[in-house]
Parts: structure tokens; sequence; C-alpha cells
């Protein structure tokens, strides 16, 4: 037996009526609301009822209840564990790809509607070489990406078109997102080919389903041939050009990598759109973005660090990733081959011990304290970390600094988000609309 926590004993096992509150008010919602796509109805009733909230309370006590062990829950046929401790938090992301692999029985019934050679659901032959082949072309751990110059443009661009009226509202906003995130992967021939991403949309909508709805391969195809028909072009200053001076895997296996990095984009667009309500509803995080874009040249790329920590604690405040899933691939303390185990974000972004919890804390990312809490993982963490996590914060800081530059902001329509009162643990980003003051 491989040991993954030699400083605990065997997990502690829940009640019938444990596992049933698990399910109920932590699974459900989340699956409600669109694993793979958000379904905005689904999103305003968990923002009215605040679901997060109501889940977070619930893992305390079973914390507090069952000492921080893991805790097996009572599902029929299957083992799952749900991960309760920051320690282990780190132990399974930090055991990726094996013992703990990435790709669960879950994601690839999801994720394989439109991606089905993606790396996140490889296996052990698969995986090695598509992920190399991802850094390559995202190259994480570098701020600026080789292109940022290009992508700089591109964003100028976009934002320029923004806000567009006296107010902005998440539909307005995802429009010009979509445009530059078009532009980025795929040249500005994609800008206005909405045809694409309304495409993988719907087979996204297809995969929140999982093994419930059966595949469209027909429209699966059509997306296919359209994206690779982008990928041919190759346009210089897009990620294109740079899948094409790479041999590392096929045409086919490029464009389901691809096909993943636009689905993560779309979570990476709503979490700029909650910076910038974070921002505009507290005034001295917005001094303090506006004090350091003071003298940048946005025609230039820059790492614009204190925006990038906004965008951080954003995702840390409401994840984009509520469930984080690992399936073990032999035995483990955890339980045998084929354990599922759970890791819900918000309890450990939102764990009431933190004095930070329910407020918007930038300098965390800043001054050293978030990179001492294990289970702080906006971007995911270990070997499995989320590739595209530079070239994302780059796109969304630089989006947000145009619009800072050119246009104060105040809150319209939402739940409060005040540095008065505690944030709601769920927004709801598709009903969030804001003034635009000048």
């Amino acid at each position: 037996m491989t040991s993954t926590r030699d400083h605990r004993t065997q997990p502690e096992t829940a009640s019938v009526a444990e596992t049933l509150r698990v399910a109920l008010e932590v699974a459900l919602p989340a699956l409600a609301g669109g694993v793979i796509k958000r379904r905005p109805a689904a999103m305003a009733l968990a923002g009215k009822l605040q679901f997060d909230r109501s889940a977070v309370k619930l893992l305390r006590r079973l914390r507090d209840r069952h000492y921080g062990r893991p805790l097996r829950l009572r599902v029929p046929g299957r083992s799952v564990e749900l991960a309760l401790s920051a320690a282990d938090v780190k132990r399974v992301l930090a055991g990726s790809p094996t013992p703990f692999s990435p790709s669960t029985v879950e994601k690839r019934a999801a994720l394989s509607h439109f991606q089905p050679h993606g790396v996140l659901i490889s296996g052990a032959a698969g995986r090695p070489v598509r992920r190399r082949f991802t850094e390559a072309v995202l190259q994480p751990g570098r701020p600026l990406h080789e292109l940022a110059a290009p992508f700089a443009r591109a964003i100028a661009d976009e934002a320029a078109g923004l806000p567009g009226s006296a107010t902005l509202d998440w539909d307005t906003f995802n429009v010009a997102w979509w445009r530059l995130v078009r532009r980025v992967v795929l040249g500005a021939a994609a800008r206005d080919d909405t045809t694409l991403t309304d495409q993988l949309e719907r087979l996204r909508l297809d995969a929140n389903w999982a093994y419930a709805h059966p595949k469209r391969k027909q429209l699966r195809e059509e997306f296919q041939r359209r994206l690779t028909g982008h990928l041919d072009r190759a346009e210089p200053g897009s990620l294109a050009a740079v899948i094409a001076a790479s041999d590392v895997v096929n045409a086919a296996d490029a464009a389901d990598q691809v096909a993943h990095w636009l689905f993560a984009f779309d979570a990476a667009g709503m979490a700029t759109f909650r910076t910038l309500a974070l921002l505009a509803s507290h005034p001295a995080e917005l001094e303090r973005a506006r004090a350091d874009l003071e003298g940048v040249d946005l025609a230039e790329p820059n790492q614009l660090r204190y925006l990038r920590a906004c965008l951080l604690d954003a995702v840390r405040l409401w994840p984009t990733t509520p469930m984080i899933l690992r399936e073990t691939t032999e035995e483990t303390e955890w339980g045998p081959a084929g354990t599922t185990v759970l890791i819900f974000t918000p309890f450990f972004h939102r764990d009431p011990a933190l004095p930070y919890a329910d407020r918007f804390e930038p300098d965390l990312w800043l001054d050293g304290r978030a990179a001492e809490n294990p289970a702080l993982v906006p971007f995911s963490a270990g070997p499995a970390i989320c590739p595209g996590r530079d070239l994302v914060q780059f796109c969304a800081s630089t989006t947000l600094a145009h619009l800072l530059r050119g246009h104060r902001f105040e809150q319209a329509s939402g739940p409060v988000l005040s540095p008065e009162r505690p944030l709601p643990a769920t927004l709801d980003n598709f009903h969030l609309t804001l003034n635009v003051l000048g």
C-alpha cells in the first residue's frame, strides 16, 4: 500500500445522513450551476440563496466532528473521499498524476463531449506528451508570454470598445472578452467567429450532464473542423502560430487541447468581471490599482502585479472550479484504486478560521500569506496546476488596466459588495451590472 498520509489514521466514514447532506448541500448545487458551462438561471438562484455559505458551514462542522480526517462518503458502488484539511489538499494535489490522477470517471464522461483527447482526461500513456505540448504553447512560469506584445495590442483594441454605454453588464463584457480570446488563441481572422464558440457552448452544456447526455458526434465534428481551419491558418501573433511551430502532438490532439483552453478562458472572463466589480466597490483597493498604473504604457506588455493579485483574490472568493477531483491509480490509504477524492474549494478559500475569509484581500498574494496556506488554490496546484495561469492573469489584468484607466465604475445591481460587510459566498456574474461614471 502506498502511504499518502503517514501522520493520519484511516479515514473516517460518514453516516448516511452526513453523506446525504454533502450530496444535497455541496455536490448538487455545484452540479446544478453547471460544472462545465455555467447555467445563468441556476447561478441566479445560487446567488439568491447563497448555497456556498451553507456548504462551507456544513463542511466546517464535519471537519470538527471528524478531526479533519478525510471523510469516506457512503456512495453505493463507489469509493469517494472528501478532503477536510489543508494538509490533505496539498498532499493530493502534489500527488498528481500518480497516485492521484486528474482523469476521473466524471471528467472523462463530461469532457469527452468536446475534447476526448484533452490532457486533463488523458491516461498515463497520453498525458506526458500532451502536457508537454500544452506547457510549450502556454508557457507557464513566464509572467509575460513570448507573444505578450501582440496580445497587449489585441487587448487594447477590444477594451477600447468597452463599456459602450452608461452601464456595463455581463453580456456586453462577455462579447468583448470572447473577441479577445479568439484573437489571442486563433488570430484576428477568428475575432468574429461566434459560430465556433457557440458550437463549443452547446457541447459544453451537454457536457454538464456527463454520461447522462448522448454525445453529438456531428456537432463535435463540425466544431473540430472549424477550429482546425483556424489552427491551420497559424496566424502570426496568435497561439495558433506557436502550435504550428510545434511537432509534439498531431493535429487532432492539438485541437482538443485548444478546445480546453477556450473552455478555461470562459471562466477567466467571469473572474475578470467579478474583479472589476470588487474594485468598483472597494475604494482603497481601487486607488491602489490606479496608483500602480501611473506612468505605465499599456501599449507594451506589463506584469501589473497588483491587478494580478486582485484577480487571484476574486478567484479565491468565488472559485471558478468549485470541485477539484482526483482518482487514485492504485490502492492508497484513501481506499482502493479508483477512489474519487473530492476537494470543495470554497470551503478552504472561505474557511471561517481565516481572518480574510469573507473580505477582498489582494495583498495575500503579494506578502507571502497565500503561499503559507496550501489550500488556497485558485488555479489548482501541484504537477497538474493550470498551465494557462500566467497567460490568463496577463489577459485579465491588462483588460482591467484599460477599463480602470479610462473609466470609473460603481455597482448598479447584484448583491452588495462592500469592505464594510462580509462578501457574499456566491456571486452571480450573469446578473451583475456596473454604472459607468466617466
